[in-house]
């Protein structure tokens, strides 16, 4: 879309049928470049935990770390949406922990929205959370063996009275994400689980242009695949580092008399 995007903005997306992109991004140059090529939401995820430190676990990400994190990626976005991940621990702290979380990553990170992941009490979190004057993207339908679609639709409505902005409905299935979808007037968007029945989709950058060790070998199709490309790269400066050649893109080597 063109112009700076905001929460109405998305929300006449939906209204007018126009998909919705998002993308989880970690860093301040990735931030750059997925906001360069037009994405209208970029989330700034607690998963950089997994993908980017070798964490086992999302839980063992902090507050601290996801400012930090939240303040790399605002600097190199002037046109997206940010959205940030609460990390687990203030989420399970009781909703004043949850809503101090949230102003630090407004107000210290440079979020415009915060993201609440899925939980029985993500609807009180919700609403809490919006009544300081911070939006929210709610997160439900984490299980792949999902509940009916009916209990879908009925927690979606609550989550949207609570007063969520967006919706990230994880697994929603080509039956339960167009009910959702009709229910509501706020946009759902989903990842891996998700489909061109949503209002829009999110996919980790990492996975998308297979940034991850482990695509080097695996065979998944992915927009590119950037691991591959960067073993090929420090191979090919190993090569010239042990000939002896000029290093590619050093500049010409200064002359000294």
């Amino acid at each position: 879309m063109d112009g700076n995007v905001t929460l109405p903005a998305l929300q006449q997306m939906k209204r007018d049928g126009r998909k919705i992109v998002g993308v989880v991004v970690y860093d301040y140059q990735m931030a750059q470049i997925v906001d360069r090529a037009g994405v209208d939401i970029v989330s700034v995820g607690d998963s950089v935990g997994v993908n980017l430190w070798g964490h086992n676990n999302e839980r063992e990400v902090t507050l601290d770390q996801m400012v930090l994190v939240c303040q790399a990626v605002r600097r190199g976005v002037t046109r997206a949406l940010v959205s940030c991940d609460i990390p687990f621990g203030p989420l399970q702290e009781g909703m004043d922990a949850a809503v101090r979380a949230a102003i630090r990553l407004v107000q210290e990170g440079g979020a415009d929205l915060v993201k609440v992941d899925a939980g029985s009490s993500s609807a009180d979190a919700v609403l809490a959370i919006t009544r300081a004057g911070i939006p929210v993207w709610s997160q439900f339908g984490t299980e792949p063996a999902a509940p009916i679609a009916d209990d879908l639709v009925r927690e979606a409505k609550q989550l949207e009275a609570a007063g969520a902005s967006l919706l990230d409905f994880r697994y929603s299935g080509p039956v339960a994400g167009p009910e959702v979808v009709r229910a509501v007037k706020i946009p759902v968007i989903g990842g891996l689980g998700g489909g061109p029945w949503l209002d829009g989709r999110v996919r980790a950058v990492f996975a998308a242009i297979g940034y991850l060790a482990a695509a080097v070998d695996d065979t998944t199709e992915r927009y590119a695949n950037v691991a591959k490309t960067a073993l090929t790269a420090i191979e090919a400066f190993g090569d010239d580092v042990r000939a002896a050649r000029q290093i590619r893109g050093a500049g010409p080597v200064p002359q000294r008399s």
